[in-house]
């Protein structure tokens, strides 16, 4: 399954790191591409946003499934394409360095089933983890503009 993992450190303490990722609304318009997003419950909302796969741009709509709160250090979920044969996951962890400090990773896997997994697939290889680093460059950056202590 196409994945990424990107890894940054932030002068942000882990507990505002926490209020930020712990809110849908915070990340969800960080995502390259990003289109829209709705909040159907606590726990899961559907995504729009443009798919530019190199040869092929499309509108793809996912939903988003938070299968774990983990305070102050964990979020994950799940991914189910509502307009593409898509399924995947992901997350983001933080871990205390300092007070002051916090590392985060971001994690995110897709894959593409159907008649077009077979030419989709090898194309997410390389975008999936472009996609991951510019999420998690972005919430960190948005976060370092609110939130930091430097």
């Amino acid at each position: 399954m196409p994945s990424g993992k990107h890894e940054i450190e932030m002068n942000v303490p882990i507990s505002d790191v926490w209020e930020f990722v712990s809110d849908m609304n915070r990340w969800a318009p960080l995502i390259p591409g990003y289109i829209d997003h709705e909040i159907l419950n606590e726990r899961e909302s559907t995504w729009t946003f443009k798919g530019d796969l190199g040869i092929v741009h499309k509108k793809v709509q996912l939903k988003v499934i938070i299968t774990e709160w983990q305070e102050p250090n964990k979020v994950t979920f799940d991914l189910i394409g509502l307009s593409e044969k898509f399924t995947g996951g992901g997350s983001f962890y933080a871990k205390t360095i300092s007070d002051r400090k916090t590392n985060m990773t971001g994690h995110l896997n897709i894959k593409a089933s159907g008649m077009l997994g077979s030419v989709i697939n090898p194309v997410l290889k390389s975008f999936v983890p472009k996609m991951t680093k510019e999420l998690t460059e972005a919430v960190a950056d948005k976060l370092t503009e609110i939130y930091s202590t430097s």
